[in-house]
């Protein structure tokens, strides 16, 4: 059986600039893959490729068996699209939203009511059915967006930053929502800037910056394999780093410098590094804490997720077209 998605070499240039550059990745059928990183890194050029928005420009890219460039129609047939924005129609009710969206692809009105109720009820929207997608709250109107891009069927659901601007409770109650969908055997495709939505969803990703994958496997190899289990945060005047600096490389510990932070990467033992800046008077302050995917991308990348170079990268993406 082929892959639910495989890349090889993809590239998309928009007037002579590379905003996905020549990458490569596979993703399993019924798993949730995660596509990582800074606004303006490639993530949402690489899905529109995928689904078929965007052509690809080199390379090949295949979905569910096909070639996007050969056969973008038979595709689009057996995905589901979650769009960054909600793009509802606000003057329907929730359930009309459903029922007309059934029909662009052409299913009777029996099944379409039948499926829109069913998908009501499983993402807690029945009792909101017949009010109109204006007068309900903004986490509603994303649970109903994702009820939408389910309501053919499809064999791979494609998420654009689904719980961007959301809410902490909402963004849990879709994060179940979504688990529940891959336990049915549906092929989740994630976008995201938040790492701990990642680590929470995704059984594979990879970590993309400036149109490159930079690093990919599961969040749990990925924590491993680039920085450990712990990481310390040390805060220390910019005078006195480089001492600091160079007693730890004296341990061979990994670091990395943000601001006024030193993170210090321990792939085990953190205990002589503990007593190391214990024993440091010119040390503002320090935690211990469990490594996490934005430690992975600090590390890969010297910056973290809201660096302001992504804006600009992203400017520069978007002007192009």
């Amino acid at each position: 059986m082929p892959f639910a998605v495989e890349a090889q070499n993809l590239k998309k240039f928009y007037n002579g600039f590379q905003a996905v550059a020549g990458v490569n990745f596979r993703i399993n059928r019924g798993e949730c893959f995660g596509i990582l990183g800074p606004n303006g890194a490639g993530k949402t050029t690489l899905v529109e490729m995928i689904y078929c928005f965007l052509p690809v420009s080199e390379g090949r890219l295949t979905v569910l068996g096909d070639n996007v460039v050969e056969e973008p129609r038979s595709i689009k047939k057996r995905l589901g699209v979650v769009p960054q924005e909600n793009n509802l129609d606000l003057e329907l009710t929730v359930r009309e939203n459903l029922l007309v969206y059934a029909s662009y692809y052409d299913i009777s009105k029996p099944v379409a009511r039948e499926r829109a109720d069913q998908l009501l009820h499983f993402f807690g929207l029945s009792s909101k059915a017949n009010q109109e997608v204006d007068r309900i709250s903004g986490g509603m109107k994303r649970r109903l967006t994702i009820a939408r891009g389910l309501i053919h069927t499809p064999e791979i659901l494609i998420l654009d930053e689904p719980t961007t601007g959301l809410d902490p409770q909402s963004r849990r109650m879709i994060w179940e929502h979504l688990r529940q969908l891959k336990k049915r055997g549906l092929t989740l495709v994630l976008t995201t800037h938040y790492m701990d939505e990642a680590g929470q969803l995704c059984d594979n990703l990879i970590i993309m910056n400036r149109g490159e994958i930079l690093e990919e496997g599961s969040p749990s190899d990925l924590i491993r394999r680039q920085v450990g289990e712990k990481v310390i945060e040390a805060e220390v005047n910019p005078s006195k780093r480089e001492h600091l600096l160079d007693n730890l490389s004296a341990l061979t510990c990994e670091t990395q410098v943000s601001g006024d932070t030193v993170y210090i990467f321990i792939p085990e033992d953190e205990t002589a590094v503990v007593d190391l800046l214990k024993n440091n008077r010119e040390l503002d302050t320090y935690r211990v804490r469990p490594s996490t995917l934005e430690d992975v991308f600090l590390k890969l990348t010297g910056r973290g997720l809201d660096y302001a170079d992504a804006e600009e990268f992203a400017g520069r993406e978007y002007q192009a077209l």
